[in-house]
């Protein structure tokens, strides 16, 4: 705590320092703060000296609050999928998580989401065509189980080049959705024949004047990316009361995110 002056003043001297040292920045309206973890979407904030008119600015104030972000994640998958009839759809499958803040995967085909907003979400599909005619591949979205409208998508692919040599296309959308809390998004296909499927290819050796090394070939990425709304962070006063204010921010997992604030009025 910076020096204050009695309730019933002081000497001059006394004055012009206390002044001084405000022109300096030097007050007592000042703290800390660190977010509370768990996929914690807020954090209560106790001072005594929040009133409900008072004004709080957050600024980040450790390592893990300066790097934080909006949500976003991309999910990929290294297993053959097939149809067994065209009847049916069937559900993208996805086993692994590359990136992830504040979306993850859940039944391996489910893509939930911790917070709410507009996302921008983009899948790239391995198809490949095994039959000697032109087909097609319907792909599309679901949320919380029921299909999107209008979020269909239809790729076509040429026959098969010969026998054992199949006809391949990267099956590529990005779609803007809003959802909210808890919302999850899966991917749901139809092909024309199922001789048409999704397929991996595993990681080709380098091979002096053949091949150079080339990575293994996912079956599938999908991208999520949270666009809006967007303010600093995210990390706002939702509400407050004498005394304390409740913090609202992205869903947290990450210790120690630390923020400094600045009590006006």
């Amino acid at each position: 705590m910076f020096r204050r002056l009695p309730p019933f003043g002081g000497d001059s001297r006394a004055v012009a320092e206390i002044l001084n040292g405000v022109m300096d920045g030097k007050t007592n309206n000042t703290g800390t703060i660190t977010l509370e973890t768990g996929d914690a979407t807020s954090t209560t904030l106790n001072d005594a000296r929040i009133s409900i008119e008072t004004k709080i600015i957050l600024i980040p104030f450790s390592n893990a609050a300066e790097g934080d972000s909006a949500p976003f994640a991309q999910f990929s998958d290294y297993n053959d999928q097939a149809a067994t009839t065209i009847g049916n759809e069937n559900v993208l499958g996805l086993d692994t998580t590359d990136l992830s803040n504040g979306v993850y995967l859940s039944n391996g085909d489910r893509i939930n989401f911790r917070n709410a907003g507009k996302y921008a979400i983009q899948f790239s599909i391995q198809v490949v065509n095994d039959t000697n005619d032109t087909q097609s591949v319907d792909i599309w979205f679901k949320k919380n189980g029921t299909n999107i409208d209008k979020s269909n998508s239809k790729f076509g692919i040429k026959p098969r080049k010969s026998s054992g040599v199949d006809s391949q296309l990267i099956a590529a959308t990005m779609v803007f959705f809003d959802l909210a809390v808890n919302d999850y998004i899966q991917l749901a296909w139809r092909p024309s024949n199922i001789g048409v499927s999704f397929e991996h290819f595993a990681a080709v050796t380098a091979s002096a004047g053949v091949t150079p090394a080339i990575p293994e070939t996912p079956t599938a990425f999908v991208t999520a990316q949270y666009i809006a709304p967007y303010a600093y962070s995210n990390i706002y006063v939702s509400s407050q009361t004498n005394g304390s204010a409740v913090i609202s921010h992205f869903s947290n997992d990450t210790a120690n995110k630390t923020y400094a604030y600045i009590l006006i009025g």
